[in-house]
């Protein structure tokens, strides 16, 4: 009788699953298609993400010859520096105010706007100025990070699989996100923090199905496979690999994260003001702003070349070297300024390195400061710039889980994850409690209400 049953059950279901429009063979070959322009998509956007990285390291290479001779050869040789970052600076910003205003920035709130189906995404134009502009604007010494332009060049390679594939409209969204994940897991050689941005950074404008998050995970995994083939698959950052903290300084994570919340409210409003600022003076000639952004960013970098650029180079000098607590205060109020400057200028380049470094200095004082008072409690302060990494992001971008990720995924300290949960949850929290919003979605709220829609 049970034998009886069980057919009969298991006979109406196949019954009912072969009806299921979900399990026809139309939808699973669609959904075949859709992991397969995933993984096409992730091999095109790892190798144009390599192809960025490379040609970066060049001009940058040649950028910190030019200033160091500067530095030696004396008044004379600054022309060439100088010169170069004008000339870099107002050809980043012509072909972005020329040819593709869209590229300006990051372009993520851009991105967030495609999937919402409010911007149109134009990859025949994107993909050739952002590519080419961000090698300017990045290479003059703009704080900018590399990080915005994979992202959305991939979101643009996504689009254009799209395009040329002839897929329904509706594979806008997953294909265009898998692009997203793949662009930032090259930059940073982070597939995990790629994938974990689209879901939680996104998730208003990212439709869930199980092949949508499959698609990312194939696009992320993919882009950074060839990128760890071309370039390598060391860490981002170089640095020591701590052990987890003693429960009883857990506490002092907390104080970590409600200071970046501030820091937090301090970088995004300030940012706004200084958008708000370079928008009024627009009617100004657009040489007149590349030379404003070029002279500040020329005579900084002759001076002190550590304060501009994405921050690489200095993030590497201070793990390296030892530094008072005054200048390590000094560095970060000047690159808080610069980057919120150089991102105000409208040239394209994103935000994660810059805050990424801005947090990582913190972190490092609230460290130092934390070990003399607790010298028998605190062994490695270095543990605190770290979780400032994670914290700062969480309080920018208001995204706690990315930031966790990727700061562990950049520094390879995969024990220090319940201390990075507790900061990344306190900034997060209390910079919400303080009225701060995500900064994404305040930059599409202000690109639609320029835009008069």
């Amino acid at each position: 009788m049970e034998s009886e049953f069980m057919k009969a059950y298991f006979k109406r279901s196949a019954a009912r699953w072969r009806k299921d429009p979900r399990f026809s063979f139309k939808k699973k070959t669609q959904n075949f298609r859709l992991l397969l322009h995933a993984l096409v998509i992730g091999l095109l956007v790892g190798l144009l993400g390599s192809a960025f990285r490379i040609s970066l390291h060049y001009v940058e290479e040649f950028r910190k010859y030019i200033f160091a001779q500067a530095v030696t050869d004396g008044f004379i040789s600054w022309v060439i520096p100088v010169l170069f970052t004008i000339t870099a600076i107002l050809i980043s910003l012509w072909l972005v105010r020329k040819f593709a205003p869209e590229t300006a920035g990051s372009g993520v709130h851009e991105i967030e706007g495609a999937l919402d189906g409010i911007r149109a995404m134009r990859w025949k134009r994107v993909i050739p100025v952002k590519f080419i502009a961000s090698l300017f604007s990045l290479g003059s010494g703009l704080l900018l990070g590399r990080e915005g332009p994979t992202v959305q060049l991939g979101a643009n390679v996504g689009k254009m699989i799209k395009d040329l594939t002839r897929e329904a409209t509706i594979e806008d969204n997953p294909l265009v996100s898998a692009g997203s994940a793949a662009g930032l897991a090259c930059a940073f050689n982070a597939p995990f923090a790629g994938i974990i941005f689209v879901i939680e950074e996104m998730h208003e404008h990212f439709k869930f199905t199980f092949y949508s998050v499959a698609a990312i995970m194939i696009g992320a995994g993919s882009a950074d496979f060839v990128v760890r083939a071309l370039i390598g698959s060391d860490p981002v950052i170089q640095m020591t690999v701590f052990e987890s903290p003693p429960l009883g300084t857990l506490w002092l994570f907390i104080l970590l994260g409600v200071i970046f919340s501030g820091i937090g409210l301090l970088y995004n409003r300030g940012l706004l003001f200084f958008l708000n600022f370079f928008r009024g003076i627009q009617r100004i000639p657009l040489y007149v702003t590349g030379l404003i952004a070029a002279l500040v960013i020329a005579i900084t970098g002759i001076f002190y070349p550590e304060l501009i650029g994405g921050g690489y180079d200095l993030i590497e000098e201070l793990l390296k070297d030892s530094f008072f607590i005054y200048q390590l205060l000094l560095i970060f109020a000047a690159r808080l300024f610069l980057s919120i400057f150089s991102y105000s200028t409208g040239a394209p380049g994103g935000i994660f390195a810059p805050i990424i470094t801005l947090g990582l200095i913190l972190g490092m004082i609230f460290g130092t400061v934390a070990s003399h008072y607790y010298p028998g409690l605190i062994q490695q302060p270095g543990i605190f710039a770290v979780a400032g990494m994670a914290g700062i992001f969480a309080a920018t971008v208001r995204a706690p889980l990315t930031g966790l990720v990727l700061a562990v995924e950049m520094t390879s300290n995969y024990e220090l994850i319940l201390p990075l949960i507790i900061t990344t949850v306190s900034a997060a929290v209390f910079t919400t409690m303080m009225g701060n919003r995500p900064i994404y979605a305040t930059l599409l709220k202000r690109t639609m209400e320029q835009s008069g829609k």
